[in-house]
């Protein structure tokens, strides 16, 4: 081992300027420093597959009591990402310096052969609208959420399905002796319902509505369209679905579809397997209009399908006939339902669909209403994911404005319930904030559920305490809070379909309602908590303390997930002029440096000076 000492910070503005993701032609600065004299180059691989090793420049050594190199990099074509890293020659010996062993970014670490490199985003920027990014989500499962028929009978239903005795009901998969689905199961939700049920959405300070897939399919989920051209018969209508439309955007709501790209149904009018439909479907025909979208193996019976799911069978999304019929054409898929009312689109499976097919939906959303929203289905940090051997273009500025952030979702529940410290939820958290240009990380879809994963109340042991910090983390950081319909009534479930129940009407847990209600308008209420910096004030093992600021306004949370009193002692003149208590805001006496006492299980919000 050498005795010379290094160290460059990804997250400190001395060692690299900007922080985190760079606009393209802005220049970046880099620094390091070490102990002892030595030659040092930086090592940088492009997106384009690009490498090239340049020496760095000593500092005046009078400037620091470290040898401080830097180097200006220009950005004028790198559109990606840049990884790099450093190698020092000392005493004939090459030592590299990377990123730490897990990527999160920050301090990193020294290796004697293959460092883990930095990474720097380099993007154009696309402003993403503000109706979206300080606003707040409800999820709709539609057939789970409401029926809105005065009768309470359910529309339409389908030959074969299973349409379960009362709204009570615990869901489940009605299955045959191979495990298949035998009968899909329906509570009866519909459109109507959730139109009758708007101004109930709205108290909760939600401003936009994300609904699964709505249109025609055998299931109960919708994941396997027979027809993106209507409104499944057992929801409702276009008429509908277009009124739904016009009564949110009277409440200041928007509406986002779920579109399923990737593959459709097997019956469908487009696949046709059973011949259900009028049309000659890919399956029934190699002459039908439809079977250049498919890939078969053997024709018709093998064909290649969504994780070996034999009832959504894959689509070519680049053969012209299908990109052409659901994005070019005037009155494309995703035209015809933007013109309807829809102000965005949630792509399920983005990592499925190839860069250019999700660029082309962007620019003709863009080309209808310039200020619709793109969002993808995204479990990882979605600035580096490579999928299909392909390195992945979401945030270069031509694709995607938001992504389902999982990555938050994880580590709230992990700190949560004890298995990681704050130090680490901070280490995880920074590393998505420098690496997603800034708009992008405003604008993540903060879920803490969905009809993919367990109920968060389920996830944190149906305790009321550790709930509350969830939601009040959800509503405080940067990102757009996504409520999943249920879980401000405290409903629990396990994975699929137990995170399906139907919603509790009555049976809504009223202390997690008021905790879901007083917050969300909190954040409403407050620009700080919309469009405020993120700050880390502190990072103890047990307890977390950020603060937000925007203009001459700061805001700083507190969390307390241990069941035991913390006493924290505010430096640097910080002086509390308001907290967040019982649900409103109380005035405080001034005070200059001071300790505060926040009890376990609790939180605080306090407006600082």
């Amino acid at each position: 081992m050498t005795d010379i000492r290094i160290f460059h910070d990804s997250h400190s503005l001395e060692y690299r300027v900007p922080f985190g993701a760079v606009k393209v032609l802005e220049k970046i600065s880099l620094k390091i420093a070490l102990d002892k004299s030595a030659s040092v180059y930086i090592n940088l691989s492009y997106f384009d597959g690009r490498k090239e090793e340049l020496e760095m420049t000593m500092l005046d050594k009078s400037i620091s009591d470290n040898y401080i190199f830097d180097i200006d990099l220009e950005t004028i074509s790198s559109v990606g990402i840049i990884n790099y890293y450093f190698k020092i020659v000392y005493e004939s010996n090459n030592i590299y310096y990377g990123n730490n062993k897990e990527s999160l970014g920050g301090i990193g670490c020294v290796y004697d052969r293959d460092p883990i490199p930095y990474q720097i985003t380099i993007y154009n920027e696309r402003k993403v609208p503000s109706w979206y990014k300080e606003g707040i989500i409800y999820q709709i499962f539609v057939d789970r959420f409401y029926n809105g028929n005065d009768n309470g009978r359910v529309n339409n239903p389908r030959k074969n399905s299973f349409i379960y005795a009362t709204w009570e009901d615990d869901p489940m998969y009605v299955k045959d002796k191979s495990g298949d689905i035998a009968k899909w199961d329906f509570f009866g939700g519909n459109l109507r319902g959730v139109i009758k049920k708007l101004e109930y959405i709205k108290s909760l300070g939600v401003s936009i509505i994300y609904m699964n897939p709505i249109f025609e399919a055998v299931s109960c989920h919708k994941y396997d369209t027979s027809d993106y051209e209507v409104i499944d018969k057992m929801f409702g209508t276009n008429e509908e679905f277009k009124e739904l439309c016009e009564e949110a955007k009277k409440l200041e709501i928007r509406v986002i579809l779920d579109g399923v790209f990737s593959h459709t149904g097997s019956d469908s009018k487009y696949f046709n397997k059973y011949g259900n439909y009028p049309e000659i479907g890919a399956y029934e025909s190699k002459e039908s209009k439809y079977y250049s979208w498919y890939t078969f193996d053997e024709y018709p019976h093998k064909y290649d399908c969504w994780w070996g799911f034999d009832n959504q069978p894959n689509t070519q999304e680049l053969n012209d006939s299908y990109s052409n019929y659901i994005i070019k054409n005037e009155e494309s898929i995703i035209a015809k339902w933007i013109k309807l009312g829809a102000s965005g689109w949630r792509l399920d499976v983005a990592d499925e669909l190839p860069d250019k097919f999700i660029a082309m939906i962007k620019e003709k959303m863009l080309s209808v209403d310039f200020e619709s929203v793109l969002i993808g289905e995204v479990w990882e940090d979605a600035s580096n994911k490579v999928s299909y051997s392909s390195r992945r273009e979401y945030f270069f500025g031509k694709e995607l404005d938001s992504v389902t952030n999982y990555p938050l979702r994880d580590i709230i529940i992990q700190f949560l319930i004890g298995n990681i410290e704050s130090k680490y939820f901070i280490r995880r958290l920074m590393s998505l904030y420098e690496n997603y240009p800034s708009e992008n990380f405003y604008s993540c879809m903060n879920l803490l559920g969905n009809h993919d994963t367990e109920r968060i109340f389920t996830m944190l042991g149906q305790n009321i305490y550790l709930f509350k910090l969830a939601i009040v983390m959800q509503m405080t950081l940067p990102g757009v809070p996504l409520i999943y319909y249920g879980d401000e009534a405290g409903l629990t479930g396990g994975k699929d379909p137990e995170n399906r129940k139907a919603f509790p009407w009555n049976k809504i847990n009223e202390e997690v309602f008021i905790i879901y209600k007083t917050l969300g308008n909190l954040r409403n209420e407050e620009e700080v908590l919309r469009k405020g910096e993120f700050k880390i004030i502190d990072t103890l093992q047990e307890i977390l303390i950020y603060e937000r600021n925007y203009k001459d306004k700061k805001i700083i949370i507190i969390i307390n997930p241990k069941n035991k009193e913390f006493t924290y002692e505010f430096k640097d003149g910080y002086r509390i002029i308001r907290e967040f208590q019982n649900n409103k805001w109380v005035t405080l006496t001034n005070k200059t440096n001071f300790n505060i006492c926040i009890k376990g299980y609790e939180f605080k919000i306090c407006e600082i000076v």
